[in-house]
């Protein structure tokens, strides 16, 4: 699903509260962390990682990596924090994938 501008802005005002459940370290990201990130989406929909500062990784790399791997919309790249977007696929979860899909 691409995003169109209204919508990642929206995204945008509405993970700025949020903050980084995930944080991305020396190790690397990996298959671990990709579950792990795919199934925090699928519960949340929208989440923020961190990566810190004795990674080697580096931020858009990362983000290409987990947009192709987990199937997700990277929503924002600020400097060394990711904020990613998910539809989830169970209704009981989609709270602002139906307020995207109005804009």
């Amino acid at each position: 699903m691409e995003l169109r501008g209204k919508q990642k802005r929206f995204l945008r005002s509405k993970a700025h509260h949020l903050q980084p459940i995930f944080q991305i370290g020396k190790n690397g990201i990996n298959d671990a962390v990709l579950i792990q990130i795919a199934e925090a989406l699928e519960k949340r929909e929208l989440i923020k990682i961190n990566l810190l500062q004795n990674t080697d990784e580096i931020a858009d790399d990362v983000a290409q990596v987990i947009e192709k791997s987990v199937h997700c919309d990277v929503v924002q790249v600020i400097g060394r924090v990711l904020v990613l977007y998910k539809p989830s696929s169970k209704e009981k979860y989609q709270r602002i994938s139906k307020e995207v899909k109005a804009i």
